[in-house]
């Protein structure tokens, strides 16, 4: 279906997760909302999240749990649409889920069911969807609403909303669009990088590493104000995982970042308690019950450190010995980018925006949505949270 209606009382673009949540709720209120999109299909993003199955929320979404220049703003959203609203209506929907660590909730089958879901609310609706749709400019009217020009043609709205996201992943479409339009009408944009994003090695570093992508263990990430306790992944370019991804949203370029390899424990009163108790079993061997056999041989090798039965060393070299061995701090080279980042850091300035309404503050009739703004969740089903909470907002007042 390419026919293009030539008005609507509200005309979203992107048909991700906030701009479809958001077209459910306006209609729901009777108005005509038409979504545009100039993808191929509707929630690619949601296809392929949480490895094909959606982490769709968490249970302990909290403000505390988002980063912003403006701290305050994402609260009355979260606080109006939770959730548990977005559960409830997963569960009217009858689709079937799992927590799988740490509040995160993920499909039992596949993250089509969410889009699904989506998709059958818009049709309840009565909202219309269009893809292949390329905007290309946007004219605001007196003395209210908007002309969008498109590739399909011209549509004229009272309202329009902005959820075309940020600029991760450009395989999945990712522009940086939404910020065009925001410096159209006269809003700045807090700078982007990349987040939830693994982090990238020098070849030195690669290269005393070899052997071990593939290798996961739990860690302490710590940078800057941010720690987190999770899985980290050796890759081939650098590290991943779980803790790498929750840390890089607070690195920038230059600073190191630091592991504690044994979270949770003191290495060196553990070590003096295998000596006790296996006197005769050598310095690796003990570490083995810890870490790979692969991962041990490394960090032995990096501090330069000969191995021996534990009966050989006294309490203060097996002190020093575990502070070698449970502290890891490295200067990341990088990032993998936009190309792997689960999300974007930044974007529109919400002190321009009405945190109730997501009106913007400076044209009249425009609403921005989702990850387009300075609104970023760690990982986990939180920025799919925040994309409900946004879109709920909006869609209850444009």
């Amino acid at each position: 279906m390419t026919d293009l209606p030539t008005q609507a009382d509200v005309l979203i673009i992107g048909a991700g997760a906030a701009g479809l949540m958001c077209a459910s709720v306006a209609g729901k209120r009777g108005r005509s909302v038409l979504v545009l999109d100039h993808a191929n299909k509707v929630g690619k993003k949601i296809l392929m999240s949480g490895g094909g199955r959606c982490n769709f929320t968490n249970l302990y979404t909290a403000p505390d749990n988002f980063y912003s220049e403006n701290p305050h703003f994402c609260k009355s959203a979260l606080a109006r649409y939770t959730q548990w609203d977005f559960i409830a209506l997963v569960e009217k929907h009858g689709i079937p889920y799992h927590e799988k660590t740490l509040g995160q909730l993920f499909c039992d089958n596949k993250s089509r069911d969410i889009v699904d879901l989506l998709l059958t609310e818009c049709r309840e609706a009565k909202a219309q969807i269009r893809t292949r749709c390329d905007i290309q400019r946007i004219e605001p009217l007196e003395p209210q609403g908007f002309a969008v020009h498109t590739s399909l043609g011209k549509v004229l709205c009272t309202s329009l909303v902005i959820a075309t996201g940020g600029l991760s992943i450009p395989t999945m479409g990712a522009t940086g669009f939404g910020y065009e339009v925001a410096r159209q009408f006269g809003h700045n944009i807090v700078p982007t990088r990349a987040a939830l994003v693994p982090f990238t090695l020098n070849q030195r570093t690669l290269n005393r590493q070899q052997e071990l992508p593939g290798t996961s263990l739990a860690v302490t990430a710590s940078c800057a104000q941010g720690a987190f306790q999770e899985q980290m992944l050796f890759t081939h370019k650098g590290l991943s995982g779980p803790a790498v991804l929750q840390i890089s949203s607070h690195w920038k370029e230059g600073m190191p970042v630091t592991f504690d390899l044994a979270p949770g424990m003191d290495l060196s009163d553990w070590l003096v308690e295998q000596r006790s108790n296996k006197p005769e079993t050598s310095l690796h061997t003990a570490l083995a019950e810890l870490w790979s056999k692969k991962l041990v041989q490394f960090l032995l090798h990096r501090n330069d450190l000969q191995t021996k039965p534990l009966k050989q060393y006294n309490d203060s070299e097996l002190r020093t010995l575990a502070e070698k061995l449970q502290t890891w701090t490295l200067t990341p080279e990088g990032t993998e980018g936009y190309r792997t980042a689960e999300v974007t850091l930044g974007g529109v300035d919400t002190n321009e925006v009405s945190s109730r309404s997501m009106e913007s503050m400076q044209q009249p009739g425009l609403y921005f949505i989702g990850e387009v703004l300075d609104v970023t969740g760690w990982l986990g089903g939180f920025n799919f949270q925040w994309a409900w909470a946004s879109a709920h907002a909006a869609g209850g007042s444009v």
